[in-house]
Order: structure tokens, then sequence, then C-alpha cells
């Protein structure tokens, strides 16, 4: 690494040849303590917009509490300073589902899923981390299937209430809801049923959609003075892809309102993703004046063959069984910031420029102490930059920290910069990151005794025993993982003991298109093997088990592709094919998952296909049996109740994960029992490892 200063009386100090210097040219920024910049709220990520956690609480407690530490501990790795999480709807928001507070009308428990679990451990480890929220489904019975309605306030702050009166937390800001429009009425009635409900604390940022029109409101916000006075923050998503223009910036100076980026996407792989993380936080503020940033997504506890499994997550934990989990370059570039900034400190404007030979440059000064940072990315650059800077009263004028990050190296330490007269220079490389800063205690965290990374184990066999009281694991139990629904631990009928039932009854208002309810678990590598379950229907329900899943859609339609076996009531079981989105053409979603689903270029016949079907005699409701279905090769074979019933001929799908299935009607969603669940291998090539004993810790005692 190069670095020089060059101090006022013209005495050169450098760490690199001096010859160098006369071909680079020297840009100037001179800092001002005395003006007063807007003031930063904080840069974060989201856990939700989908259950992109699911795994992470069935972790050993060791591996589970370094995950945590590494994203949200301060001075450690990440160190966010701001967290959004999805209000759980029981629907599809990308990458599946999590359980509601509020299943239907009335309901209210405040210890499902594993969302509360969340909040509580990110600030135990940071006391001074914001906490926002806002849904992306609800449940249908909210608005009667029309979410802008008074149910969708009371729903958000029956939820609020849950998160202060059993875990002691407060939200400070709430969303209307993520990228499904707008309704003026319903802000303000949001607006109102917070204060009323004792939430006035609380503020309501608004709309968070995304595209050109996503602050199209902002002129109507100067004509309706009670649609200003209900919104204390502006919002919307991705401005690093679409910036707000002068005439916006015009309003919104006008309002006085802040201006939030309530997510965006940094959609990259490896360094590339570090580096552009830092320069979207940068231009966000540069570009638009930003003030509070939230990137998508932060621990990817899901499982590879989910959408977005990998990129933009900073964690990869997708492995309980093991203990394994891997940290990517992408939470390096958060540190750039975490670690250097606090919420309530101001941008210092001169400082935050784009840089003359490619990259930007972001300040933020400490208001009290006069202690500041910089921040800087070089993406795109092709030489070195020489960058000078001065520092004007009000700010500090002692030594700075300096960090960087490359392709080869992410987050190390140089040496201290040590101004002189208030000046100093620095040498920038091309397509590196820097943090200099006069505050200290940053340091690169990391745990060395991380487990080796080990296969999903087969043979599997759950009789869910082990949960004897489901409200200490937030009713989920270990390793599914629920595309849409709710399959939860319930008292087991017509048995003793425990099992899992899939309980949302009726069409949630999902954020993404619906399908079946199903949860998937395994191994995407699976050929032939077996998975059996015993099934309970109540009158009218169908129920089914799956194999060889191989695709759970592209975060926008959640269709499987893969196998399953499925049987109602009356006995009719049917050997179903299923081949993801019936109308390749049809687009579904926005603008960016149309295009992630172009990319695949599947023009495969879609839509299901019974390959096979049989009347089985002695099924009823009310009633438990058992539903296996086998993969050998391309022979595939259903039971119920040890009987083969059906058989089919297919290798379109030769591999894939598991899951069991509460298949959709058209006006109900089937809410069978499932219980000892067990996945088996078949054939000469057997596996024999074995789950381990873990201390995996319920989330809630």
């Amino acid at each position: 690494m190069k670095l020089s200063y060059i101090i006022a009386l013209g005495w050169l100090f450098m760490l690199i040849p001096f010859e160098v210097m006369p071909q680079q040219q020297v840009q100037t920024v001179q800092i001002d303590g005395k003006t007063k910049g807007k003031t930063f709220e904080g840069i974060g990520a989201v856990n939700g917009g989908g259950a992109t956690s699911v795994l992470l609480k069935d972790y050993p407690e060791k591996q589970r509490a370094e995950i945590l530490d590494m994203v949200y501990k301060p001075l450690f790795g990440a160190s966010l300073s701001a967290l959004l999480v999805e209000i759980p709807g029981d629907g599809n928001s990308t990458q599946g589902s999590m359980p509601s507070h509020s299943h239907y009308r009335g309901d209210y428990n405040y210890q499902r899923g594993y969302i509360w679990w969340v909040l509580q451990e990110a600030k135990k480890r940071n006391s001074l981390l914001t906490l926002d929220g806002t849904a992306w489904s609800v449940p249908g019975w909210v608005g009667k299937g029309k979410f802008w309605s008074q149910d969708a306030a009371d729903y958000y702050v029956a939820w609020l209430r849950g998160l202060r009166e059993v875990y002691g937390l407060e939200l400070d800001a709430i969303g209307c809801r993520n990228e499904k429009g707008v309704s003026y009425e319903f802000a303000k009635i949001l607006r109102r049923t917070l204060d009323e409900g004792g939430f006035s604390n609380v503020r309501l940022h608004a709309f968070d959609n995304w595209g050109k029109g996503k602050l199209d409101f902002l002129q109507d916000m100067r004509s309706d003075s009670a649609l200003a006075a209900a919104i204390d923050i502006i919002s919307a998503h991705t401005f690093n892809e679409i910036a707000v223009t002068s005439k916006q910036k015009v309003i919104i100076n006008e309002l006085g309102k802040p201006l939030w980026n309530s997510e965006d996407h940094v959609y990259k792989k490896g360094f590339d993703c570090l580096i552009s993380i830092v320069g979207c936080f940068n231009r966000n503020y540069i570009e638009s004046g930003v003030t509070k940033i939230i990137n998508w997504y932060d621990i990817a506890g899901v499982y590879p063959l989910e959408p977005y499994s990998e990129d933009p997550a900073m964690l990869l934990a997708r492995e309980p069984w093991s203990g394994h989990y891997s940290v990517r370059e992408a939470l390096w570039g958060y540190a750039h910031y975490g670690q250097f900034t606090q919420v309530g400190w101001q941008y210092v404007d001169e400082g935050c420029v784009n840089l003359n030979g490619g990259g930007t440059m972001v300040t933020m000064k400490n208001p009290i102490t006069g202690d500041y940072s910089i921040i800087i990315e070089t993406k795109g650059a092709t030489a070195i930059q020489n960058l000078k800077v001065k520092v004007a009263e009000g700010l500090s004028k002692g030594k700075l920290c300096l960090w960087y990050s490359t392709e080869q190296k992410q987050f190390e330490q140089l040496s201290d910069i040590i101004p002189i007269g208030g000046c100093f220079t620095i040498e920038l490389e091309p397509n590196t990151v820097y943090s200099l800063s006069t505050t200290s205690g940053q340091q690169k965290g990391a745990f060395v005794d991380i487990p080796v990374s080990k296969p999903f184990p087969l043979p599997y066999e759950e009789d869910f025993e082990q949960y004897q009281n489901p409200v200490e694991w937030g009713y989920l139990p270990h390793y599914t993982a629920d595309v849409i629904g709710a399959f939860e631990l319930v008292k087991a009928p017509r048995r003793t003991g425990i099992c899992l039932r899939q309980v949302v009854g009726e069409h949630t208002q999902s954020w993404a298109p619906e399908w079946h309810y199903y949860t998937i678990l395994g191994d995407s590598a699976w050929s032939d093997y077996e998975i059996s379950a015993d099934v309970f229907l109540n009158p009218q329900d169908e129920v089914a088990v799956m194999g060889r899943i191989c695709h759970v859609g592209t975060g926008y339609g959640i269709i499987a592709k893969g196998y399953y076996l499925k049987l109602d009531d009356k006995g009719q079981c049917s050997l179903i094919i299923t081949q993801g989105k019936k109308d390749k053409r049809k687009k579904v979603g926005d603008a960016e998952q149309q295009a992630l689903i172009a990319s695949m270029n599947d023009n495969s016949e879609g839509g299901e296909r019974i390959l096979a079907m049989a009347q089985v005699e002695g099924v009823a409701a009310c009633q438990w049996h058992t539903l296996k279905l086998r993969f050998e090769g391309n022979k595939l074979t259903g039971f119920v109740d040890g009987q083969q019933v059906v058989t089919a001929n297919s290798m379109l799908y030769p591999r894939g994960m598991a899951g069991l299935m509460a298949p959709m009607q058209e006006q109900r969603i089937c809410t069978p029992y499932f219980d000892n669940v067990r996945i088996m291998p078949v054939g000469p090539r057997q596996v024999t490892s074995t789950l381990p004993s873990l201390d995996i810790r319920p989330l809630y005692q």
C-alpha cells in the first residue's frame, strides 16, 4: 500500500518513492467543522423480506452468538447502526414466509417465529441500534383482504404492543407497507392509530416503493397538510439506481423531512460487493441527500436452493447441523461505515464529493467532540489519485487511524495519519476502500474455530417430541424452511405428543403470488431416497409429501419444481410433477425479478401434471395415515399406510430437497398435521451420517 502525507511547510513525508508525486494530480478538499450538514441516521440491513434467517435459529448457541456478534456488535464486525425487520404475515415475501403474531382476527401470540428473538439479540449487542419495521405480507383477515384499512393499522399496533410488553423493545420507525403502492388515507389512519395506541414516539416513513415513480407522492404532500403531518420521514428504495431529481430535492427541503433509503440492493460477488456497498452508501448522500441507508439483507440463514441465497448477504449461515458458517467480503463493506460512524453524527458537505479520478468520498463529524471520519471508495478508477485534505475549525486536529480493503485484503489497518498544520494527503489506489477516523477502537472481529462444513445428515428422523414446550422454540422445529404458510409445532390430535401443522387456513395477502403452502428441508443434492410422514387430515383437507425439489421460485413466484404425493380425505391419491410457473412468458414481479427470470432462460413446460393416481380404500378424515414417496433413479413410487398405490417413471428432476405440503384450494388452505417425518436413503449408496447432539438453546425461555 502506498501512502504519503503533505505538510503545510512544504516538507514531504512519504512512504513511496519521491519521483511518483510530480506525475500525480492532487485533488484538494477542505472540511469545515463549523458547517452543519444533515444528520446521519445510520446504515444497516434488512432481516426479512423473506425468511432470511430461518436456519440461524437452529445453530448451536456458540456459533449462533458468533454470527450475531459479527453483524451487530459495535467495533467488531459489520457494526450495524440500524436494523429493519419484516413484520411477519404468513405469506411469501421473497425467500419464504414467517408466522404472523395474528393468524386470524382476535388471535395474538408474541412468541411465534424468530423475529422477536433477532430484535432482542441485536439490541442486546448494541443498545444504540435503531429499530424499524414494516410488513410485506399480512393474513387474509386484515381488511377482509384489502390491506389499506383500519385493520392493518390495528395489526401494526398490536405487533408493537407485543414488542414493548413482552420484550421491552421500542420501534424507532415503521413503514406503511413494503413495495405495494401508496395510500394517503392509510398513512393518516396509521399515524392516528399509533398516537392513540401509545406509540406517538414511533416515526412513520413512507411509501417505500421503487422505480421512477417512487417519489410521486411528494407533490401531494405539498398540498395535503394532513398527509405531510402524518409522514415523518420520506422514504423509498434503490436510490443507488434512481437518484432524487433536483425538483424532488426542492420539495423535500420545503417539507423539512429527512430522506431515507429503506431498502437498497447490491447484487455483487466477493470484493465487488464490498466496494459497491460503500459506493452505494456514499452516492446515496452525495447524489440524493439520503441520511439513512438500509441494504437487503444481513444473514443468509436459508438453504442454497432458495433465491438470493448467497448474494448480497454479508454472512452465510445455512448449516446449523454442522455449525459451519462463513463471513463474506460484503460484511467488511458495512464495517467501513459501521465502525467509523454513529447515529447522530453530521455530514460535512464539503467532504462529500465525487473524486476526479473515479470514486467517491463522504465525511461525517461528531458534533459534540469534533471527531470525524472519511469513507472513500475508488471503484472504477484507473490510476493512483492523491487527495489533499485541509481540516478547518471545529474538527479534531488529532491523528487518524487508517483502514483499507482491496480484493486481496479486507479491512486491514495501516499506520496512523498525523496531520501537520491541519493538512494531510493520502495516495488512493484504484479499486480500494479507505476509512479514516480520529476515533479509535476499531477491530477486525473473527472467530478461529468455526466448524467444518458437512452435508445435511441422512437418514433423518423427526418425531417432534424434543419440543415438549413449543412456545420456547417459537413453535418452529429445526431445519424446516417455510416457503409459504406457517408450519408450527402443536399438540397432536388423537395421539399423545407434539406434531407439526400448517396453521394458516385462508389465503394470505401475500407479497408474492400464492401457490400451495409448503416447507422444505434437506439437501438439493439428494437423489435416491424416500420421504414419509404420518398425516392427519381435517374434513375437506388434502396433504402431500414432496421430493426432489430443485427450485422454489425466483424471488417472486414460489412455484416449486419437483414431485409430490398428494392424498385427500376421500382416499384419492395423486403423484404429481410440478414444473414451475405455468406460463413462462407471463411477467411477474418487478423489473429486477423479471430480469432474473429471463436470465434463467427457462422455456420448459410449466405448471403441474398428474403422473399417476389411485383411489385408496380406508382413508378418511380425522385419522392418521402414513404417506411415503420413494425415488429410485427414474422410478417414482407412492405408498399409503405401507401399501404401494401409485408408480410412474420420470427423470426430469433427478435430485432435490424434501418437503411437506398443505395444498391450496380455491376458497381455503388445507391445515393438515404431520408427525414422524423420515427421510431415508434408497439404494446401495447408503449415507450413514447422523444428526449430532448439539447445544441448540430455545429462543424463548
